[in-house]
């Protein structure tokens, strides 16, 4: 049949399952808009305050589903409004696809209005990215954008549809989508017993589980390796609920921020078995001492992480379900050892301190929040001192429970995902922890979630200041406070009123349950609880530059 490259460009996204999509009309897509108004019925447009909401709904809504996320911009500025987003879904391998508008293929080139080069842009943080040029290429690109997208270790792809190409008219013939190829296991048999030899052989051993076990759906079989061989586990934040919190093998997480017993077991270790992690230098800090008396073990699907920032003495490439699955078949069942024994006296002489003095502390909010929620609550943060505590103090118990920019830092990612991620789990519960600072960057996007009644709430945990550049100028830079105090007499509570939201403020200790409890009932309303704290509350264990992880700052 023949349609306009808009209307195929809509059935390409019905053909790939796609139900919701993110996004801010222009001049450069209106034809697409058109479309997707006819196509009102079949795909639902959220309309964001900002593109890069829009990227960080998408961003949220994959991670928290599994599924892709679809956002949609128009040319020049709102092509570049994504890239934030783009960058940190490509960062934390999230499946995004990315449609943006551009000038007519005539006026390519030429400084035309809105022209902006947004492929050469998003390059470098893209696993692919078009410019579509002509109609009759387009469906098959959109077929292969999300083929690419999921396939192997996922991220976000581009797709740049020239103006002139979504009103162009051509044959548009109905195909079913690929499935995924599997994930073959690559590595050779002879790999994988000696991998088992060396794990039945330590004394030792500790399992580093990253975002990687989430992403491949190696939950079930890291919980199954994990308890047949009793090896403590630990997360770094991307793996948070990768392996349960409340497991008794669950050491808590590693690194800069990471637990005392995780950083010294990491120390002590004889085998360091890293799972779907890419040892960033947030886990592994100085790279020197970094697990002294252990070999390396890697389980990674993309030869590209192997050896890139640490020797690698047993690298294990490919799906990292199936490699568990043989490694657990193969490998000798354990008892509970003087390992396990030496890891549980540390677990109770250095417990992540958790107190109120009568004062409000982070900790006590996210232990009521998690109380309160069952530990079932789907978690998205900002970035910053509230994210490290959102990881430290709720126990994450499944996979895509947990949603936080992770490598690339983003501050403003978390109401965007937070979203996202409401919109593609309706049934669950999902909050938002913020820091002061990180809410007013994109803030605007709670029209967003009054316009579409989402009942998310957003925890502020104000303490006037961008707390985590504060703490590092206190500890690190003689307290020479440099445009870190934002204590700006902003009312949240009247903010969030303004834009159709619940505001509730808390200082006190007592006063937590109540509002919890009543952002927790609300049904069709967003919530925001502005937490006032103390402005030099700190996040503890810190790990100081160029220090070894075990030389960790406890107060």
């Amino acid at each position: 049949m023949k349609l306009t490259g808009a209307e195929i460009l809509i059935e390409c996204l019905k053909e790939q399952g796609v139900d919701t999509i993110f996004g801010f009309p222009g001049g450069a897509v209106l034809n697409i808009y058109d479309a997707l108004y006819k196509a009102k019925d079949s795909i639902r447009h959220i309309l964001v305050s900002h593109e890069q909401g829009a990227s960080h709904a998408a961003d949220g809504y994959a991670r928290a589903t599994g599924k892709v996320g679809v956002c949609l911009a128009t040319s020049g500025p709102g092509a570049t409004n994504l890239v934030t987003g783009i960058a940190t879904a490509y960062m934390d391998s999230v499946p995004v696809v990315a449609i943006t508008g551009q000038v007519a293929t005539s006026l390519l080139g030429k400084d035309s209005f809105q022209e902006v080069d947004i492929t050469g842009i998003t390059m470098p943080i893209t696993k692919h990215n078009y410019i579509v040029k002509d109609v009759n290429k387009l469906a098959d690109i959109v077929r292969d954008a999300f083929r690419i997208a999921k396939e192997g270790r996922p991220g976000p792809v581009l797709i740049d549809i020239c103006k002139d190409v979504t009103a162009a008219v051509a044959e548009y013939t109905p195909k079913e989508p690929e499935p995924v190829k599997e994930i073959p296991i690559k590595v050779k048999e002879d790999k994988i017993d000696e991998a088992v030899k060396v794990i039945n052989e330590s004394q030792k051993p500790i399992i580093l589980s990253g975002g990687g076990v989430s992403i491949a759906g190696a939950n079930e079989e890291l919980i199954k390796f994990a308890e047949k061989t009793k090896i403590p586990v630990t997360t770094t934040l991307m793996g948070m609920g990768s392996f349960p919190g409340t497991n008794d093998l669950y050491m808590g997480m590693i690194g800069m921020h990471g637990t005392k017993t995780t950083n010294l077991a990491v120390s002590e270790s004889d085998l360091f078995i890293a799972i779907g992690a890419r040892f960033s230098d947030r886990v592994i800090s100085n790279v020197e001492r970094f697990a002294p008396k252990a070999k390396i073990m890697h389980i990674d699907v993309d030869p590209a992480e192997i050896g890139k920032n640490i020797v690698v003495h047993y690298p294990l490439i490919g799906n990292i379900k199936k490699i568990l699955e043989k490694i657990t078949e193969k490998v000798d069942e354990k008892e509970y050892s003087e390992w396990n024994k030496k890891i549980d006296e540390w677990k109770k002489a250095y417990p992540l301190k958790s107190r109120t003095k009568g004062e409000l502390k982070p900790s006590y909010i996210l232990e009521r929040m998690y109380e309160l929620t069952g530990g079932k609550a789907v978690i998205t943060t900002e970035v910053g001192q509230h994210q490290i505590w959102a990881a430290q103090f709720y126990k994450y118990s499944s996979p895509r429970q947990f949603l936080s920019s992770g490598g690339l830092g983003t501050m403003g990612y978390g109401l965007g995902a937070c979203i996202g991620a409401q919109i593609g789990l309706p049934d669950k519960k999902v909050i938002n922890v913020a820091g002061d600072g990180s809410f007013r960057m994109n803030c605007n996007e709670l029209a967003t979630a009054v316009e579409y009644k989402l009942p998310i709430v957003v925890a502020i945990f104000n303490n006037r200041a961008l707390g985590m550049v504060r703490q590092w100028q206190n500890l690190f830079y003689d307290s020479r406070y440099s445009a870190t105090s934002i204590d700006r007499g902003t009312d949240f509570v009247a903010l969030a009123k303004a834009y159709g939201a619940i505001g509730m403020n808390v200082t006190k200790p007592e006063e937590v349950d109540d509002a919890l409890k009543e952002a927790l009932a609300s049904k069709d309303t967003p919530v925001v609880i502005n937490f006032e704290i103390d402005k030099d509350e700190k996040v503890f264990p810190i790990v100081p530059p160029g220090a070894a992880i075990d030389e960790l700052i406890e107060e």
